[in-house]
């Protein structure tokens, strides 16, 4: 039997991703009480019930009951049980937008707290989860739909032997993915932005890897990401890390931080099983596992 955990503050798409997992045949719970973790494992399992459950445990529970889920985490992880915590987030005024859409209310408002408030003082109380989390998901610029592949891409196929790689592009002038482990610039690449008749087109395109490769500059980084990454993961599967995600960016993260992540990822591809694409700017999801 599998547990997940998904857990992030209001507005980070945890409803989509408990269907997403709901329709991969998971047994899904919303807004489930930490404290009961441990009697639902024990009845699911007097029951001979085999089917992986998912449950959804967020600012609505006790405090208390959070504070303790490490402990609780901790006892079924010594009995074997398979646990995974996802967590979800977006920038706050993604969150602010989306939440006020469903014209709920927050479960942290109150007379003198308005909603921005209550979401930033979700972080503080979702702290404890978010650091025991295997994986980090910014939903900040994904759809529902992106966010259901994702799930199921990189949670439900992912091989259990190997580390879960996602090489995501992004551009500086929108900001930094909150969910990045490594953060690579490479602003310092020659910028096609400039040749006007390139300017238009994508890291994608073979005139843009013709350019960017004309330059040595461009092969002593990949290279060098590249060392980096390959000594450094090597480390982290030691630990046992599940999720790993490298971000690399560039001014409007269309042409050189695009390159950048298909030339690494074709690269990572050859090494290890699961391997994913997401390109911020270009709106392009996509299974690396080549």
């Amino acid at each position: 039997m599998k547990l997940i955990v998904i857990s992030g503050r209001s507005g980070s798409g945890k409803s989509t991703a408990l269907h997403a997992l709901e329709d991969e045949g998971f047994s899904c719970i919303d807004n489930f009480p930490a404290g009961l973790l441990e009697p639902l494992i024990q009845s699911s399992s007097e029951a001979e019930i085999v089917q992986d459950l998912a449950v959804c445990i967020d600012a609505r529970n006790v405090p208390k009951d959070l504070e303790q889920l490490p402990e609780r985490l901790s006892a079924l992880d010594q009995i074997g049980l398979d646990v995974q915590i996802i967590f979800l987030d977006a920038l706050g005024d993604t969150l602010i937008q989306r939440f006020s859409e469903t014209r709920r209310r927050h479960p942290l408002t109150h007379v003198t707290q308005d909603l921005r408030e209550a979401i930033d003082a979700e972080r503080e109380v979702l702290a404890v989860v978010s650091e025991l989390a295997d994986l980090q998901i910014d939903t900040t610029t994904l759809t529902a739909a992106e966010l259901a592949v994702m799930i199921k891409t990189r949670v439900i196929n992912k091989s259990a032997k190997s580390i879960s790689l996602l090489f995501r592009s992004f551009a500086f002038k929108t900001g930094v993915p909150i969910d990045s482990d490594f953060v690579f610039d490479v602003r310092c690449l020659p910028n096609p932005y400039w040749q006007k008749e390139l300017r238009s087109l994508s890291g994608f395109d073979q005139p843009i890897r013709k350019f960017l490769e004309s330059q040595p500059i461009t092969t002593r980084l990949v290279n060098d990401i590249s060392n980096f990454l390959e000594t450094w993961l090597f480390e982290f599967e030691k630990t046992d890390r599940a999720y790993l995600t490298v971000a690399i960016g560039c001014t409007g993260g269309q042409h050189r931080s695009v390159y950048m992540v298909e030339k690494l990822s074709t690269r990572f591809s050859q090494k290890y099983s699961d391997v994913l694409v997401r390109h911020q700017e270009v709106n392009n999801l996509a299974s690396a596992t080549r």
